[in-house]
């Protein structure tokens, strides 16, 4: 199979893989080469590389964020450690001190909308970007700092690095309100985004770093909603989870990128180009070996029948293709 005929899939299969919510429906069905074809067939290639190599994950998490100003201003001790580690806001200035602390404080309740002690809204959010023990803490808080002017342009912050513990991580506080009035109000797809930045930012200071959903990594790892784990201690649940929903092995998101990885695997087995077949054989070992592929290819019949259409419809072992020989 001709370059320009594997550019073309990888950039179909590939979109659909790790930019789901951005891809188009409709592609035609033999994309014509061009430049902007082989920029994107590139950046799919280094994708599957890192996701394949299993590049280390950023990690970005909004944990809170305060309804007044009292709980704000709480928050900026705590990451500040009460002003023993350096606060740095959106202008790039450095403090130390209680005295840092209380003057950020009154600038963000007095700038803009008065923001009251208590309130019934939330006025900032509270972010955390983390990266795996071993990473260069200083190059994570440069990275941060870029993904903070790009992704929270227009909003006051402040952030402070912590390299303190296993694994070094920056906490942000934004403010809700913009200078112009517009308000942060971040939803999934919105924390995708700002770990793709993230791990952008990271890349560009050298730190390998990916930014991959579950479902492309091939992970069926589900957690419990707090509430169920904290009504579970107290003794206080009373409804157990559906037995058949915790046995699905795959999600819809789950089998579709399955799919995918099974259109990606093909045509690089089938290209002219020596690199892509090698890869192929990459791509193989990395989908045989996750959660979800082990799992469905366990299914016993009963179980399968049991599954949504969209699951049935996988078969599972033509995804990775025969073993290919190394």
């Amino acid at each position: 199979m001709t370059g320009q005929q594997v550019d073309g899939v990888l950039v179909q299969w590939g979109e659909r893989l790790f930019y789901p919510a951005n891809r188009m429906v409709k592609s035609p069905p033999t994309p014509r080469l061009n430049t902007m074809m082989r920029r994107k067939a590139a950046v799919i290639r280094q994708r599957i590389e890192a996701t394949v190599r299993r590049a280390p994950q950023v990690m970005v998490k909004v944990t809170g964020g305060g309804r007044g100003m009292g709980a704000i201003a709480a928050h900026f001790r705590y990451i500040s450690k009460n002003g023993r580690l350096a606060i740095e806001d959106d202008r790039e200035v450095v403090r130390a001190g209680k005295d840092a602390v209380c003057d950020l404080v009154d600038q963000w309740r007095y700038g803009g909308a008065f923001i009251e002690d208590v309130g019934h809204r939330r006025e900032a959010f509270n972010i955390m970007l983390s990266m795996p023990a071993g990473t260069d803490a200083e190059l994570l808080q440069k990275a941060v700092r870029e993904f903070a002017q790009v992704e929270l342009a227009g909003h006051r912050y402040v952030m402070v690095l912590h390299e303190h513990q296993a694994n070094p991580h920056v906490h942000l506080s934004v403010k809700a309100e913009g200078v112009s009035g517009q308000r942060l109000n971040p939803r999934k797809a919105d924390l995708q985004r700002w770990r793709e930045t993230f791990a952008e930012k990271l890349r560009g200071w050298g730190i390998d770093a990916d930014a991959t959903r579950q479902a492309t990594r091939g992970e069926s790892r589900s957690y419990e909603p707090l509430w169920r784990l904290k009504a579970k201690e107290a003794g206080r649940l009373r409804v157990l989870p559906d037995a058949a929903k915790a046995m699905r092995p795959a999600s819809r998101g789950r089998a579709e990128a399955m799919l995918s990885w099974g259109h990606i695997l093909k045509v690089l087995a089938a290209s002219d180009a020596a690199e892509d077949r090698e890869l192929a054989k990459r791509i193989s070992g990395f989908v045989r070996s996750s959660s979800v592929f082990r799992t469905a290819a366990d299914r016993r019949p009963e179980q399968a029948a049991r599954e949504p259409l969209h699951v049935q419809r996988l078969d599972i072992s033509q995804v990775a293709g025969p073993k290919l020989e190394r």
